[in-house]
C-alpha cells in the first residue's frame, strides 16, 4: 500500500551500466549491508552484494523494470536484461525489498551497518570493518521461506535451489 508521505530524506537515484533502466527511491533512512550469501556471490560475481532494504513501494522504476531471475522458489532478483547490472533482489511474500549499492547514482550516500550470512563470507577477502554480523539461521522468517519451499531439513542456500 502506498505511503501518503514522503521521506524527509532525498529521493535516491539509480540505474545500470547501460542506462536502460533507471528508478527512484524514497526509503527513510541510509543503512545498507552486506550479504555475504553464496547465492549473492554468484549473482554479484563479487564475494558479497551490497544492498539497502525499503518497501517496494517506495521505488519507482523510471523507464523499464528490471528483468527478473527466479532465483529460488519464493525470491528473484532484478537485473537489467541487455548489459547484466544486478538491482534487486526481493521475497515474493513480502512489502520490502533489495536495491544493489552499485546501482545507486551516488553509493557514498549509504552506510554500511551490518554483514549477513557470515557463514558464507570469503575469510581472505573480509577486512574486519568492526561492523555486526548475523548468519541466515538468525533469521525464523527466511528459515521458514527455505523450509515452506523445500521441505523441513533444507539448508538453505544454492543447492536446495539449483536441485529442486
Amino acid at each position: 500500500m502506498p505511503h501518503s508521505t514522503e521521506s524527509a530524506l532525498p529521493p535516491l537515484t539509480g540505474g545500470c551500466l547501460c542506462g536502460a533502466i533507471r528508478y527512484r527511491a524514497t526509503p527513510d533512512h541510509r543503512d545498507g549491508y552486506y550479504c555475504h550469501c553464496r547465492m549473492c556471490q554468484l549473482a554479484f560475481g563479487n564475494t558479497r552484494a551490497a544492498f539497502i532494504n525499503l518497501r517496494k513501494d517506495e521505488v519507482q522504476w523510471l523507464t523499464q523494470p528490471p528483468a527478473c531471475f527466479e532465483s529460488s522458489r519464493f525470491a528473484r532478483r532484478g537485473f537489467c536484461a541487455h548489459c547484466g547490472t544486478p538491482l534487486s533482489f526481493e521475497y515474493h511474500a513480502t512489502e520490502r525489498m533489495d536495491l544493489s549499492v552499485g546501482s545507486l547514482d551516488d553509493p557514498a550516500a549509504l552506510k554500511p551497518v551490518l554483514h549477513f550470512a557470515v557463514e558464507s563470507r570469503i575469510a581472505a577477502w573480509h577486512a574486519d570493518d568492526g561492523l555486526p554480523g548475523k548468519g541466515i539461521d538468525s533469521d525464523e522468517r527466511l528459515a521458514k521461506f527455505w523450509r515452506d519451499a523445500y521441505g523441513e531439513g533444507v539448508v538453505p542456500g544454492i543447492d536446495a535451489a539449483r536441485h529442486s
